[in-house]
C-alpha cells in the first residue's frame, strides 16, 4: 500500500514541488529507507520521524516503510521533509484516518523528537511556488506561518507540532488559516542620522548624490575621519522599501537562514558591513549547496567595505561582475544558480598603510613606494566601476563643536525620494529603477548633452585618459545631479559637478 504527500525543495530562491511517496511491504520488520537523491539530514531523518511519531502516541509500522522523494533527479537537501515523511507513512499504514483530500494540500516542517516543529528556511519561495501550482493550502510550522501568509491566495495552516496537526486532519481539532498580515514600511530602525556629522558637507552632498542615483561611493581619508559614521548614515536617507522590494529581500534572507526571529517581513533597506577577511565565497555566495553571500543579503541596502584595500584583490575581483549587471552567477557541476544583487556599493579606505598620507597634522611615515603598493591594491576596473571618489579629511575642532544647519536625515531623504520619484516617472516600463541602472541604449535617450557640455566631456575625456565605462557613469551620475535639481535637462554645471567626482589622474 502506498500514498503520496506533496511538500517542495528550495533551489537557489525558487522552489520546486517534490512528492513524498511511501510505501510498505513485507521485508525485515522495522527496515526504514528513503530514496531519492537525500543528503545527510534528510537521512538522518527516519530517526527523527520514527521518535516523533512514537512520542506523539502514534504507532510507527512495524513493516518495512521505503520512502521516495520525487523527482528522483533533483537533488533534496535539509530537514524540511520530516512532516511530509511522517504523514505519508501514518496516512499509507492507516494509523490515522484522514477525512479530507489532501492532492491540493503542501507540507514542511523539521519534527523534534518529542513531535513538535521546528521552523526552516525558504519557507517564502516555498509558499511562491506553492500558489503558481495551484495549491490551495499550505501546512507549516508556527514560527514560519506569518512569512508564508505574505503570499496571497494561499491557505496557510500554522502547526505546533505533529498531534495537533493529526488531530486537524481527522477532523477532531480543527486549525483554522491564519490572517492577512500588516506591515509598516517606515524605517523605524534608523540609529545613524545626518545631522550626527560634523562638517564633511562635500561628503554629505556625495551621499545624497549616491542615494538618490544608486551610485557606488568611494571614500578616501585618514582614521577617525568620519567614513565609518557617515556611511552607517546612509540607510538614513534611502527611500522606504516598497512591497515587492521587501518580498524579494525577505526571500534571500529567508534562504539565506538569516531572517531575524519573529519577522515575517524585512521592511527597511539592508546594511551589510562585512569584515576585510571574509572569503570571495562569503562576500559573493556559494558553497557546496549555493547560498547568499554578503553582496545579496545587501540587495536594495547598502555594502559597506571597510578598509576596502585590506580586503583581498581576488576577494574585490568578484565584485565586478554584480557591480556592472546587479546579479551574481554561482555555477555548479550540477547546477546553475543565480541571487539578485543590486546593491549600493560604500568602500572607505586610508590614503596609505598608516592611513596619514596628505595628513596636514601628522606626518606620513611611508615611503612613496609603499603608497604606490597600496593604491595598486584595488585594480582600475574595480575603480572605474565606482562613480563617486570623494577625499574625508580631518574634521577641524570648530567644526566639531559647531550645529549642524544643513538639516538632518528626513529633510535629505526627502530630496533623494523626490529624485526617485522623477527617475520612476521616466523609466516606466523600463527594466531600470534608478539612473545607474541605464543601459548604454537609455544613457544616450536620457542623458542628451547640449554643446558646451559635449565640449567639456570632450575635454574630460581626453585630459582624464577616460575609459567608455567611464564617461557613461559620468553621464549617469550628471543626470541623477540634474533630477536633484529638478531639471530636465542636464546642462554643464552637472557635467562639472560629476567629473569632480572621478579619481584624480596622476
Amino acid at each position: 500500500m502506498s500514498s503520496k504527500i506533496l511538500s517542495a525543495a528550495v533551489v537557489g530562491l525558487d522552489a520546486e514541488l517534490v512528492e513524498v511517496e511511501a510505501d510498505t511491504s513485507g521485508g525485515p520488520l522495522g527496515a526504514f529507507f528513503i530514496v531519492g537523491l537525500p543528503d545527510t539530514a534528510i537521512s538522518e531523518s527516519k530517526e527523527r520521524v520514527r521518535s516523533a511519531i512514537k512520542n506523539s502516541n502514534l504507532k510507527f509500522p512495524r513493516v518495512k516503510v521505503t520512502v521516495n522523494l520525487a523527482p528522483a533527479d533533483l537533488k533534496k537537501q535539509g530537514p524540511s521533509y520530516d512532516l511530509p515523511i511522517a504523514i505519508s507513512i501514518l496516512k499509507t499504514t492507516n494509523k490515522i484516518i484522514i477525512n479530507q483530500s489532501l492532492a491540493d494540500c503542501l507540507f514542511v516542517g523539521e519534527l523534534a523528537l518529542d513531535g513538535q516543529l521546528r521552523p526552516i528556511n525558504g519557507i517564502l519561495s516555498i509558499a511562491l511556488m506553492a500558489r503558481n501550482q495551484k495549491i490551495k493550502t499550505i501546512f507549516v510550522p508556527t514560527i514560519n506561518a506569518r512569512e508564508a501568509k505574505l503570499v496571497k491566495d494561499l491557505e496557510v495552516i500554522a502547526i505546533n507540532n505533529l498531534t495537533e496537526l493529526v488531530a486537524h486532519l481527522e477532523g477532531s481539532k480543527i486549525i483554522k488559516p491564519i490572517t492577512t498580515n500588516e506591515f509598516n514600511f517606515a524605517n523605524t530602525k534608523i540609529l545613524f542620522d545626518m545631522s550626527h556629522i560634523k562638517g564633511q558637507e562635500h561628503v554629505k552632498r556625495a551621499m545624497e548624490i549616491a542615494a538618490a542615483g544608486n551610485h557606488n561611493i568611494l571614500m578616501t581619508g585618514p582614521p577617525g575621519s568620519g567614513k565609518t559614521l557617515i556611511a552607517r548614515t546612509l540607510p538614513s536617507i534611502l527611500p522606504d522599501l516598497i512591497f515587492e522590494e521587501a518580498l524579494e529581500l525577505t526571500k534571500i534572507y529567508s534562504v539565506a537562514g538569516k531572517l531575524p526571529t519573529n519577522t515575517a517581513l524585512i521592511t527597511f533597506r539592508p546594511f551589510r558591513s562585512p569584515h576585510h577577511t571574509a572569503s570571495g565565497v562569503a562576500l559573493v555566495g556559494g558553497g557546496t549547496w549555493p547560498r547568499p553571500g554578503e553582496i545579496s543579503l545587501a540587495h536594495r541596502g547598502v555594502l559597506f567595505l571597510d578598509e576596502f584595500a585590506e580586503f583581498t584583490r581576488q576577494t574585490l575581483e568578484n565584485l565586478r561582475q554584480p557591480l556592472e549587471d546587479g546579479i551574481i552567477h554561482i555555477s555548479r557541476a550540477t547546477s546553475n544558480l543565480s541571487f539578485p544583487a543590486k546593491f549600493l556599493l560604500v568602500a572607505a579606505t586610508n590614503p596609505c598603510p598608516c592611513g596619514f598620507a596628505n595628513d596636514n597634522e601628522k606626518n606620513c611615515i611611508c615611503s612613496q613606494s609603499q603608497i604606490n603598493n597600496y593604491k595598486k591594491k584595488i585594480s582600475g576596473p574595480i575603480l572605474d566601476r565606482i562613480d563617486l571618489h570623494v577625499e574625508v579629511p580631518r574634521v577641524k575642532f570648530d567644526k566639531l563643536i559647531s550645529v549642524n544647519e544643513n538639516g538632518d536625515s528626513s529633510i535629505i531623504k526627502n530630496r533623494v525620494q523626490q529624485a526617485r520619484q522623477i527617475q520612476q516617472s521616466r523609466f516606466l516600463n523600463l527594466p531600470f529603477i534608478t539612473n545607474s541602472e541605464m543601459s548604454s541604449e537609455a544613457v544616450r535617450k536620457f542623458c542628451q548633452l547640449d554643446n558646451a557640455s559635449i565640449n567639456l566631456m570632450r575635454n574630460a575625456v581626453e585630459q582624464m585618459h577616460l575609459s567608455a565605462r567611464a564617461y557613461f557613469r559620468i553621464l549617469k551620475l550628471a543626470r541623477t545631479i540634474a533630477d536633484l535639481a529638478v531639471q530636465e535637462k542636464i546642462f554643464i554645471q552637472h557635467i562639472a559637478e560629476a567629473l569632480q567626482y572621478r579619481p584624480k589622474v596622476e
